[in-house]
C-alpha cells in the first residue's frame, strides 16, 4: 500500500518551505524525545554524537541512509515545542524546524523545510513523508514502513506542487 503524500508548498520571501504535519497519538515529551535524546533519534532517523543545545554541533549517522553522515547545527531549542536545525551535506543546505503542539492527548507535530527555488523537491518531499512516518511507527510500537512505498511513488505528488 502506499501512503498518500501530505506535504505542502508555502511561499516565503525567500524561497518556499515544504510544510508536513503528523498528529501522534503520543505526549509531546515522546516526540520531543524522538528529536532530541541519541538513543530515541537512532531508531527512525539517525544517531547522533556530541552536547546538544542552541548554538551547538552534533554528528550524525542517518539510519535509513546507509553511510550518510552529517554535522547539524542546532540553532533553536525551546523545549519541548520547537527544534531548529541546518546542515549543509556539500550538495544541498538543510533548513529544518519542528513544531510541538498537544492535541486532545496527543501532539501535533509541524515540520518544515526552509527551501531555496532550485531544490528538488521530488526527491526530498517523499523522503521525510518515509521518516516521518518512521517516527509515528517507533512512537506507536508499529511495524515500520518500507521506503519504496514513497519513492518514487510519491516523487510526481510533489514535483506538481
Amino acid at each position: 500500500m502506499t501512503p498518500a503524500p501530505t506535504g505542502r508548498l508555502v511561499p516565503t520571501d525567500s524561497g518556499r518551505d515544504l510544510v508536513l504535519v503528523r498528529t501522534l497519538p503520543v505526549p509531546s515529551t515522546d516526540v520531543w524525545a524522538a528529536f532530541t535524546r541519541p538513543e530515541v533519534t537512532g531508531r527512525w532517523f539517525a544517531t547522533w554524537s556530541g552536547e546538544p543545545g542552541p548554538g551547538s554541533t552534533v554528528r550524525a549517522t542517518l539510519t535509513g541512509e546507509e553511510g550518510a553522515e552529517a554535522d547539524i547545527h542546532v540553532t533553536a531549542c525551546d523545549p519541548p515545542r520547537h527544534l531548529a536545525v541546518s546542515s549543509e551535506d556539500g550538495e544541498a543546505a538543510w533548513d529544518l524546524e519542528v513544531w510541538l503542539e498537544d492535541d486532545d492527548g496527543g501532539t501535533r507535530l509541524t515540520f518544515v523545510q526552509h527551501l531555496d527555488a532550485e531544490t528538488d523537491i521530488g526527491s526530498i518531499g517523499p523522503g521525510w513523508e518515509y521518516y516521518l512516518d518512521r517516527l509515528g511507527a517507533v512512537l506507536q510500537e508499529t511495524p515500520e514502513p518500507a521506503f519504496e512505498d514513497y519513492y518514487p511513488a510519491d516523487r510526481e505528488y510533489y514535483e506538481r506542487l
